[in-house]
């Protein structure tokens, strides 16, 4: 890579976010890091990344909520997301199934927990 491809990391969970972070660097990534969905909105508008990893279920605005503003706007609906979730697969009453993720229009949905790996496997492919 030449110039640093931008991932912003958004999950609650600040140990989880940080291995995230951490092997995001290691393959050459520059990443920031956001707690919950209104810090990750803030973010995005002052510097937008180059992809997005979101967690769904967060304090203030969950990432289906953060997800849908990003891909309504003009300006950053073609940054990739990669959204994350610990909800199980046979859970489908609720905002939090998998269906409902699987309508949103993230780029890829991976379950929680995902390995480093598989993130990561997944940023690149979407930045190729």
């Amino acid at each position: 890579m030449s110039e640093k491809k931008r991932v912003l990391v958004v999950d609650d969970e600040p140990d989880f976010a940080a291995i995230v972070q951490n092997n995001l660097k290691k393959a050459g990534f520059s990443v920031e890091v956001a707690y919950d969905g209104v810090e990750a909105l803030a973010k995005v508008k002052a510097n937008p990344p180059d992809a997005i990893v979101l967690d769904v279920m967060m304090p203030e605005k969950d990432g289906y909520e953060v997800c849908a503003e990003l891909k309504k706007s003009d300006k950053y609906h073609d940054i990739p997301i990669v959204m994350l979730t610990a909800v199980a697969d046979h859970v489908g009453s609720t905002r939090y199934s998998h269906h409902h993720g699987m309508s949103m229009e993230a780029d890829d949905y991976l379950p929680k927990p995902a390995s480093a790996d598989e993130i990561l496997a997944s940023v690149k492919r979407l930045l190729e």
